[in-house]
């Protein structure tokens, strides 16, 4: 039964995976939790299902027949779809999730994982992309996001974000942004001059207490390539060595 909330209908979650038991142990936690759930088995017929009925959210194993996750993460993003898409990794994939955050993924569960954390990072990403019809773990309160519009727009010289929709633009011209790339410029922009660990960013903008810090390294490398004129010498998001990284807002707007 889906969970009612103000925002429409539930959130439409697509899932990846070419083990039937595993991806029907997901869908039955999905469903639990008030999510609409379609399924594919294979990197192609994942890519046709998004043409077909735009999903909220992929989760998306990468071991497929035919092309794999990685690959159809890849297409995803050349096509410039935003779609936040959550990885299902093997323990020693490591190579493989770092190569997934870069092409523009924005979470991952690590195999064997547990159906109700995956459900509560799915919950948590959807609600960071602003998806209104947001269910929750099995018992939780649905969420619902704020009216589009609402929020507030910040400056900082030549770029612009848009907290209510959950736009960024660079000198006019719109920022293809991952949910969670947007999560943490705003982050840094919201707290100019200081200096956060990664261990810190993982936990403030991730909700992690443990991980992977790795993934913060990949989403700056990410984000210094869409905000900063010469990336390989940044002067927006700055590297503070030993300890992590600073944002240096532009003049007059400290």
């Amino acid at each position: 039964m889906s969970i009612p909330t103000a925002a429409g209908p539930p959130a439409r979650v697509l899932v990846v995976d070419d083990d039937p038991t595993v991806s029907d142990v997901v869908l039955r936690y999905l469903e639990r939790a008030g999510y609409q759930v379609d399924r594919a088995a294979d990197g192609l017929a994942a890519l046709a299902a998004v043409d077909r009925a735009a999903p909220d959210l992929v989760v998306l194993d990468l071991m497929l027949p035919g092309i794999d996750g990685l690959e159809v993460c890849r297409r995803l993003r050349q096509r410039a779809v935003t779609v936040p898409v959550i990885m299902l990794t093997a323990l020693g994939e490591e190579s493989d999730r770092i190569l997934g955050l870069r092409l523009g993924a924005d979470d991952y569960v690590t195999k064997p994982f547990s159906p109700r954390e995956l459900v509560l990072r799915v919950g948590s990403v959807l609600r960071r992309s602003g998806v209104g019809a947001a269910a929750g773990p099995p018992g939780a309160d649905p969420v619902v996001a704020a009216a589009p519009g609402a929020g507030s727009r910040i400056v900082d010289g030549d770029l612009t974000l848009d907290t209510g929709r959950r736009l960024a633009s660079r000198r006019g011209t719109d920022l293809t942004l991952t949910v969670r790339e947007f999560d943490l410029l705003l982050h840094f922009i919201r707290h100019p001059a200081r200096v956060f660990r990664r261990d810190e960013l993982l936990a403030q903008v991730w909700g992690w207490n443990f991980g992977d810090q790795s993934t913060v390294t990949v989403h700056v490398r990410r984000l210094r390539e869409k905000v900063e004129d010469e990336p390989a010498q940044p002067r927006r998001i700055v590297t503070v060595w030993g300890v992590g990284y600073r944002y240096e807002p532009a003049a007059g707007h400290a």
